[in-house]
C-alpha cells in the first residue's frame, strides 16, 4: 500500500461564490460522510482543513539565524487549502477518492504519493 496526499486548492480565481448557510452545512454533511467512507474503507490516515494564507507563518534559516516573517510563503493565486493523506493499493484508487472530493469541494484535487525514504 502507497500513500497518497489528495490537495484542494484554492485560489483567486477560484473563489466560490458565498453559500448560504444551507448550503455549508449540505456541503459538511457530504464532506464528513465521504470522510467516514474513507475510514471504512481503511484507506484513510490523516486530513484537514487550513485557515486563510494570511494566518500562516514561514519559518526558515538565514546564514545562522532562524527567521519567522507573517503570511504566506509566497504570493500566489493558488493556495493549499486542505488535504487529507490516504493509503491506498495504487494510483487509480487514491484517484477514484479524488474524484469524490473534488465532486463535493469543487476544487481542483492535486494526488501525489509519498516518497519513501531509504531504509524504509
Amino acid at each position: 500500500m502507497t500513500k497518497y496526499m489528495l490537495s484542494a486548492h484554492s485560489g483567486e480565481d477560484r473563489t466560490p461564490p458565498p453559500m448560504s448557510q444551507e448550503d455549508i452545512e449540505r456541503v459538511t454533511k457530504q464532506v464528513l460522510a465521504l470522510e467516514q467512507e474513507m475510514k471504512e474503507a481503511g484507506v484513510w490516515v490523516f486530513g484537514g482543513r487550513l485557515h486563510a494564507p494570511d494566518t500562516a507563518t514561514v519559518v526558515r534559516v538565514s546564514g545562522h539565524e532562524v527567521i519567522t516573517t507573517d503570511g504566506p510563503f509566497a504570493e500566489a493565486r493558488e493556495h493549499l487549502g486542505g488535504f487529507y493523506v490516504l493509503e491506498t493499493d495504487d494510483l487509480d484508487a487514491a484517484l477514484a477518492w479524488a474524484s469524490k472530493v473534488t465532486s463535493i469541494v469543487g476544487a481542483p484535487i492535486e494526488v501525489r504519493p509519498f516518497a519513501d525514504l531509504p531504509g524504509e
